[in-house]
């Protein structure tokens, strides 16, 4: 295990494919945060990995580990209306003719503090063509005795209110080749299904549905690739997604600012290929910017803050 740190190559802008690789450790844990895009490129926790993430001398696939800011998922036609103008933005999954994911998965990102088990990672998002204002964007990662913790705090920084979401885009393995026979408990009572582009098209209950896991359950052969909402809480309001394999199991967890989660098999992604399940909390649903379902509206000055984790049991 290397030395707490920058990995080489440790100058900034070195010719990695995600940049600087900045490592924080707590005793068994330990996971690296990339420059590129500010993400997890790989987690290991109790000495074992709890994400398919990618190697040093690759960049990120199927949204491995990234931040999803300022809107999670996919944006139909990457077109939107916002008070009211109208905003169009790059179609970057052109083949489903969608934006998706928001603006900083390939910005560069600064380690504004760094220590042994902890990293600030910080972004500007400068207005552009498709977005109206400045966002001034802080994820914090802290390994602790309970794994992951992750901060998000978004701040507008502009003169004009400005429509936002944010998510997260972990893959998780239980180190099986596929996850057909882990178990899963996703105390959503509510699922969203969406068209051949992903946008969704309606909202129901899960009950007499194959995306009914708020008893957990083996995956089986069940491909899934929708939103969840109407998420089960604790007193503390933080709901937990179950994932357990025949040797390691964790939660995800999210605050109440993440009203949705997002879940897949990765089914139709060569890359994937069900050896991993994506748990992704967010703030919003799918389309989300089009609808206006869920969408913070962030006032000159005004801050977002959100917190979620991975924590083994």
């Amino acid at each position: 295990m290397s030395g707490i740190g920058v990995e080489s190559p440790p100058a900034r802008g070195s010719t990695l494919p995600s940049g600087a690789q900045h490592v924080i450790e707590h005793g068994r844990h330990r996971a690296v945060i990339v420059e590129v895009g500010g993400g997890i490129r790989t987690l290991v926790l109790d000495a074992i990995d709890v994400l398919d993430g990618f190697a040093e001398d690759e960049r990120a696939s199927s949204g491995r580990g990234q931040v999803l800011q300022p809107w999670p998922n996919r944006l139909r036609d990457g077109r939107y209306t916002f008070d009211g103008e109208t905003y169009q933005v790059a179609l970057n999954e052109p083949v489903h003719g969608n934006a998706i994911h928001g603006l900083v998965r390939w910005a560069g990102w600064t380690a504004a503090e760094h220590e042994p088990d902890r990293i600030v990672m910080v972004h500007v998002l400068h207005p552009q063509p498709g977005y109206p204002t400045t966002l001034g964007i802080r994820i914090e990662y802290v390994l602790g005795d309970r794994g992951l913790t992750v901060k998000t705090t978004a701040t507008n920084l502009g003169a004009e209110a400005c429509p936002f979401g944010a998510g997260a885009h972990p893959w998780l393995t239980v180190g099986t080749p596929t996850v057909d026979h882990a178990t899963l408990r996703l105390p959503a009572a509510r699922a969203i299904w969406c068209d051949e582009r992903g946008i969704p098209i309606r909202t129901g209950p899960v009950d007499g549905t194959e995306l009914d896991f708020r008893v957990a359950r083996p995956i089986g052969t069940v491909a899934i690739d929708n939103g969840f909402a109407d998420l089960e809480r604790d007193v503390d309001g933080v709901a937990r997604v179950r994932l357990d394999g025949p040797e390691r199991g964790y939660d995800v967890w999210l605050d109440r600012s993440f009203g949705y989660v997002m879940v897949s098999t990765g089914d139709v992604l060569p890359d994937v290929a069900r050896r991993a399940i994506a748990i992704e909390p967010m703030t919003c649903p799918p389309n989300a910017f089009q609808t206006g379902e869920a969408v913070i509206r962030l006032e000159p000055g005004e801050t977002f803050t959100g917190t979620w984790g991975i924590a083994p049991h």
